[in-house]
């Protein structure tokens, strides 16, 4: 990157949330957090794109594969299930299954988080390119 792409910081003050864009599963994610975000707080931008690797970039962190989603708020970095959890929280739709999520060990959680990203496209099925947001929602994604 050169000097002059430095020069243009991604304004990381709302939470972001990266995500797979050609997933099925993690799209229809992304919608309910859009239709659950009553106060327009959360940005998203898929793990395939410019953005994504520019977030990186700026954060100073190696880019991920495409198999968690992960939630960039404050500086902090979450993925996985504590990615999950803590947009849950953000969005404050603690459910009884997100409580009952939440009380499971890290290590579990992560472990059946991990069950269902691997076997996402299998489930849900996956698209040929990154689905384009809607006009109306197209501020959503630009930083």
């Amino acid at each position: 990157m050169t000097d002059t792409n430095w020069e243009y910081k991604i304004n990381l003050q709302n939470p972001v949330v990266l995500f797979d864009g050609v997933c099925n599963l993690c799209n229809s994610s992304v919608q309910f957090i859009i239709r659950h975000d009553s106060e327009n707080r959360f940005k998203f931008a898929a793990l395939q794109s410019e953005i994504a690797n520019q977030i990186f970039e700026q954060l100073m962190l190696e880019k991920p594969t495409v198999d968690s989603i992960i939630l960039v708020e404050n500086g902090n970095i979450y993925t996985q299930s504590d990615a999950v959890l803590r947009i849950g929280k953000l969005l404050n739709i603690y459910t009884y299954a997100l409580k009952l999520y939440a009380a499971l060990p890290a290590k579990f959680r992560n472990f059946l988080y991990a069950l269902v990203a691997k076997n996402r496209y299998f489930f849900f099925g996956k698209q040929n390119q990154c689905t384009i947001p809607t006009p109306e929602l197209k501020q959503r994604f630009e930083f």
